[in-house]
């Protein structure tokens, strides 16, 4: 019997000696635990009292033996990652979202910029030539001429792209590499189209992109799309910092894309989806424009079933195309004879902005959010003056002053319900 009983006592003893295994420990330890074992383990390793922190706070665990403890501590510490996440309404976290705002900020002036020189580029361009052309005539007709010009242009649209990439400053940086695309997309327009002022290869463009010759579509509009989308390309191997070029990319591809010929020979078939009523006062670029819809929605809807974060910069891109639009074609001035379109695009559009509206707030996509509200609520203003004006007119001086304090209320009240559902979604 006593032998019986010795052999008990030693099963039993080799069963709590027996060793379990560090991870198992950890496992079963909580959060606030496994950070006490850290800074414990951080205390011990910089040389401080461990001890006395230790005294204050193993009250948390259940009985636990210094060597347990050091080996626990050494395990977490040797297998943790430090995440920093600034406190709400913290120093840090102001800064950080001021230092986002301030470059986005920096990113909107470069753009006002651009949209200055290129616009100043437009009204003085044709008087600039003509004045160096009489001015300096001998010297500089074969280096001003139309055409070389045009190339020259070029080559300085390369080297703005190039040198741009080694410009420390960001604003300057944007302005400069944008001038290098603007002039590698209008002069390398120019010289496939063979008009060398800008006021007639954009006449051409427009003619083209809604006409019926094939290769001219390719020509005017599809290989100066694919030499800027390489342009892009480049830009995002030299300064991926730069994510604006991430959202430009995807425009300038689109833009390939839907002007191939085959979607040319396809929208016929495509756009009754959107317009589905047949109309022949509807204008020929409304329709083409509704099958470029159902194309880029196709398209956005793959990517956003990859559940891919590397897709996140493509999805906002076409996502907002996809915004604007949809505000164009639902526009009543593109429906002036049959409604039934009218209405049925009030649906789509509708439908449309609240999934947008949905998604970007379940994925928490600040850009998105942004795009969808603001297009919501630019369709809301939008349809606010078009739905009265079937029974009233706003040109009438008491209705237009009426409308006006009414879309004032319309803004407060957009506002108001703005904050309400961001505040139901994320506090």
């Amino acid at each position: 019997m006593k032998k019986i009983v010795f052999l008990i006592f030693l099963f039993c003893t080799s069963l709590f000696a027996k060793e379990i295994h560090p991870a198992q420990e950890i496992v079963s330890l909580n959060n606030s635990q496994k950070k006490i074992l850290y800074e414990f383990a951080v205390l011990q390793k910089s040389g401080s009292n461990a001890d006395v922190y230790w005294q204050q706070h193993k009250n948390q665990f259940s009985v636990i033996n210094d060597s347990v403890r050091n080996r626990l501590a050494n395990e977490i510490y040797a297998n943790s990652q430090v995440v920093y996440i600034p406190v709400k309404d913290s120093a840090v976290q102001l800064w950080m979202q001021t230092q986002s705002l301030t470059n986005w900020m920096l990113y909107l002036a470069a753009f006002i910029a651009i949209c200055a020189i290129v616009g100043l580029l437009r009204n003085y361009w044709d008087r600039i030539i003509d004045i160096l052309i009489k001015q300096f005539a001998p010297l500089f007709r074969l280096l001003f001429s139309a055409i070389l010009l045009t190339y020259e242009l070029f080559l300085i649209g390369i080297v703005c792209i190039v040198g741009g990439c080694y410009i420390e400053e960001m604003t300057l940086r944007t302005v400069v590499i944008h001038i290098g695309l603007f002039l590698l997309w209008s002069q390398s327009t120019a010289i496939f189209t063979r008009k060398y002022l800008v006021k007639k290869y954009i006449f051409e463009i427009r003619n083209t992109f809604w006409g019926s010759n094939k290769w001219e579509t390719v020509k005017t509009i599809c290989l100066p799309a694919i030499i800027v989308t390489v342009a892009l390309l480049y830009l995002l191997y030299k300064i991926p910092g730069d994510v604006v070029y991430n959202y430009e990319i995807v425009v300038a591809a689109m833009a390939v894309i839907c002007a191939l010929p085959v979607w040319r020979t396809l929208d016929k078939y495509i756009y009754p989806i959107l317009i589905p009523y047949k109309d022949t006062s509807i204008e020929r670029s409304i329709c083409t424009l509704a099958a470029c819809v159902v194309l880029a929605l196709i398209i956005d809807g793959f990517f956003i079933v990859q559940h891919n974060p590397l897709f996140s910069y493509i999805i906002i891109a076409l996502t907002s195309l996809l915004i604007i639009s949809f505000l164009i074609i639902s526009l009543k001035e593109n429906f002036k004879r049959n409604y039934k379109n009218y209405y049925y695009l009030q649906f789509i559009t509708i439908l449309f902005l609240v999934s947008t509206l949905v998604y970007s707030f379940q994925v928490r996509s600040g850009e998105l959010i942004w795009a969808s509200l603001i297009g919501t609520s630019i369709y809301i203003v939008i349809k606010y003056w078009e739905i009265p004006a079937f029974f009233i007119s706003w040109k009438r001086n008491r209705a237009s002053a009426w409308g006006f304090l009414g879309m004032a209320v319309l803004l407060w009240i957009l506002a108001k319900g703005i904050l309400y559902i961001s505040g139901m979604l994320y506090l």
